[in-house]
């Protein structure tokens, strides 16, 4: 049965569709594909194209908007807006350690979530568009990891395609994740100074936080272990445009004083939780360095293996001497599946997932290069997350792509800049800007 229903300025409908797990065998296992569809009220009964989009991650579900929110207000002039839960996440038939069991083993789960990385994404999303355009090419939205949804669809199956948009997501086409890392830490450590010359105090603060870590390593209330690595994973805030200020906030009331002395505070330890946890979305820690591979070599925990490679992020060097503790951004690492409640259960999955040699390519380079979809896409100048450098690469590889490079916003620019961000891009693919 669908279901339709509203808010404020807009008409809501869910949608779902049954799906191979994998698409190379469609008479084996099928799994369930949610997206909701979203027009403005004042259009329900036109006949509008088609707008898919592809959230960030990987593992992490569509928004839930709540009317015409930020970038969806500016998609509804002209748009349907189809908002995929991509497999695994939301209610497209969800993988985390409660459901994944239900596969058998670590082996068993590792082979399932080998299925669930850009290729079959836009597999499903292929699935999909006859039914939901009656054959139509729509027009496809990527976020960060969504761009690289987008960029395997221009390569996969660019005839399903009226046009492309990505922000902040242009992936490197045959890089390996050691070569992402290497690229990102640095960013980390700009990221890491910027804040600490906004917020000078803030440098103290972090100091006496991990040298109280680096004593305690207290387990907080939802059963988190947070160690001083954890403490400077906190850096993954600053990727976004608030992610500083936020930052600063949550490091000013970390300790309170009581009867039996000095302690973490509650408020400070339900804020990391919240911060740390991936509850939410395991799949972006379990499949978040698989999203690169392509080749023989095993993605084999890179962010790990590469921060080694930049000493500056040894807090006990830094607690040894004056130096500021480092944050660190985006970098999924395997003691985090020793800390985070929600991935112990998973660490064996994923430490297979880190060890495989068959991942299939993603990309083709003859015929990105041959491409006629109209390509938009907006590079932030000092991407925390995804390098500039490498997607301004990409973006010289994808013929007739046209790139917004801006400083104006940080990797959540789609958010920040809401309708103006979009309506740009619209204008650059339809050649008006």
């Amino acid at each position: 049965m669908t279901l339709m229903y509203r808010q404020p300025g807009v008409v809501l409908t869910d949608r779902r569709f049954s799906v191979p797990l994998d698409h190379d065998d469609p008479a084996g296992e099928r799994i369930e594909i949610y997206a909701r569809e979203v027009v403005s009220a004042s259009r329900g009964g036109a006949d509008l194209p088609w707008l898919v989009y592809l959230q960030g991650g990987p593992g992490c579900a569509a928004p839930r908007f709540h009317g015409k929110e930020s970038w969806l207000a500016r998609a509804l002039r002209d748009f349907r807006v189809l908002l995929l839960d991509q497999r695994g996440t939301g209610n497209s038939s969800p993988a985390n350690r409660q459901t994944l069991p239900l596969r058998g083993g670590p082996r068993e789960q590792a082979d399932y979530l080998a299925h669930f990385r850009a290729d079959s994404i836009v597999r499903d999303c292929e699935a999909i568009r006859p039914e939901v355009t009656g054959g139509a090419p729509w027009t496809v939205l990527g976020q960060s990891f969504g761009g690289f949804c987008v960029t395997h669809y221009l390569s996969a199956a660019p005839e399903g395609l009226a046009a492309a948009i990505v922000t902040g997501g242009l992936p490197p086409l045959d890089g390996h994740a050691d070569d992402v890392y290497r690229a990102t830490y640095p960013h980390m450590a700009r990221k890491s100074a910027a804040h600490y010359a906004r917020y000078p105090q803030d440098v103290e603060r972090a100091r006496r936080i991990a040298a109280h870590l680096a004593e305690h390593e207290p387990v907080l209330n939802g059963g988190y272990k947070l160690t001083v690595p954890a403490f400077q994973s906190l850096g993954m805030l600053l990727g976004m445009g608030d992610g500083s200020d936020r930052l600063h906030y949550l490091l000013e009331d970390a300790f309170v004083r009581t009867p039996s002395g000095t302690v973490l505070s509650d408020a400070f330890q339900e804020n990391v939780q919240a911060a740390l946890s991936h509850a939410g979305n395991p799949l972006f820690a379990v499949l978040h360095e698989a999203i690169y591979g392509q080749d023989e070599r095993p993605t084999d925990w890179a962010a790990e293996r590469v921060r080694a490679q930049f000493p500056a992020f040894d807090a006990g060097k830094a607690l040894a001497g004056d130096e500021p503790v480092l944050f660190t951004g985006e970098a999924v690492q395997r003691w985090m599946f020793d800390t985070d409640p929600a991935l112990r259960p998973l660490r064996e999955t994923a430490d297979l997932l880190a060890a495989r040699t068959d991942w299939p390519r993603l990309y083709d380079v003859d015929r990105l290069a041959a491409n006629e979809v109209p390509v938009a896409a907006a590079v932030y100048h000092d991407d925390m997350y995804v390098d500039a450098g490498h997607s301004l690469r990409t973006a010289r590889a994808i013929r007739g792509l046209r790139t917004w490079v801006t400083d104006e916003f940080e990797h959540d620019g789609l958010r920040a800049g809401g309708p103006r961000v979009l309506d740009r891009l619209l204008a650059m693919v339809r050649g008006e800007a």
